[in-house]
């Protein structure tokens, strides 16, 4: 899609990686965050991308949209630690923003609002999946807030598209990983892992090690991402799966991440914890079928790329 797009969270893990692979494809940016992107960006990049402050909670909407053909909301406060701890300070500072921004685009109208799509959490959303791998149409009954307020926030996306007739589309991303990834957060098993074995520290894993996740290397999802923002006309369908569509569990990653290293790794187990959901696979066919998009980066590969970024000391991962 021609025009500028503005990326919400652009110096975030996904953010970032989204911002870099469409400047790269020779559109022009703005990144929204509070941060800027790292000064070592090559010089044509450079011309691309521009950066503003922001903060979710007090962004001003009609400003910030102005001259935009796209929208990337990937502006989130939380983790699910965080949200589990105040659950209402959770919906306070994300959800409501989004309808705040919801408001903006239907003040501008239906054929003059931007594009937006919404980064939703494929991995919390769905809660105990029925079937496995989980398709977008599944009921979702998330276990913990954070899952909560991004399910929240969809249902108001999707009240907006259905009532005012916008252009909403929702990404329900599985489980990213990459060099760039912010571990003070607490999310990334994989990058959290692979960091830990290079630093010869001990991997923790709660419960059994036997936590079925989806994992996706981030260029994949930064380029299923671009996909979803650029494709024209996707349909009556505006909720899409981005993954890998191949579940990992927490054992198989110390497994694969000890035949890339060629040693053991060190590993500590504590207790499970209630709101793990045990099994999340997302179904990736919507995608593929209708947007003709699908990673490229195997598990394996994706696991190499990052070991390979990380001892080049790169602050993004390889995207090419």
């Amino acid at each position: 899609m021609d025009g500028k797009h503005l990326v919400l969270g652009g110096s975030g893990f996904v953010g970032r990686h989204v911002a870099l692979a469409l400047a790269k494809a020779g559109h022009e940016v703005v990144v929204a965050d509070r941060s800027p992107l790292p000064n070592d960006l090559p010089a044509l990049l450079r011309d691309r991308v521009s950066w503003r402050f922001f903060e979710l909670d007090d962004a001003p909407w009609p400003e910030l949209i102005e001259d935009v053909a796209v929208v990337h909301h990937y502006a989130w406060s939380s983790v699910p630690a965080s949200a589990n701890d105040c659950p209402a300070l959770d919906l306070a500072s994300n959800v409501g923003p989004t309808i705040a921004l919801l408001e903006t685009l239907r003040a501008r109208g239906a054929g003059d609002a931007p594009r937006l799509v919404f980064s939703s959490s494929g991995g919390t959303v769905y809660g105990r999946l029925r079937r496995v791998p989980v398709q977008e149409d599944h009921p979702l009954s998330p276990l913990n807030a954070y899952g909560a307020g991004k399910a929240a926030a969809e249902n108001y996306i999707s009240c907006y598209r259905n009532q005012y007739g916008l252009d909403c589309r929702v990404a329900r991303l599985a489980n990213p990983f990459g060099a760039g990834q912010n571990l003070a957060r607490g999310q990334g098993a994989v990058t959290t892992f692979l960091y830990r074995a290079l630093t010869h520290e001990p991997i923790v894993i709660w419960g059994n090690g036997e936590v079925v996740r989806d994992y996706v290397h981030i260029s994949d999802v930064a380029s299923g991402l671009m996909t979803l923002a650029c494709t024209e006309d996707v349909g009556e369908q505006h909720v899409f799966n981005i993954g890998s569509g191949i579940g990992v569990s927490l054992n198989a990653i110390v497994a694969e991440l000890e035949t890339a290293l060629g040693r053991r790794l060190e590993v500590r187990r504590k207790a499970g914890r209630p709101y793990d959901v045990p099994v999340s696979v997302l179904d990736i066919s919507m995608m593929h079928d209708l947007l003709n998009w699908r990673p490229w980066l195997s598990f394996s590969d994706g696991i190499r790329r990052t070991l390979s970024d990380f001892e080049r000391g790169y602050e993004v991962s390889t995207l090419d």
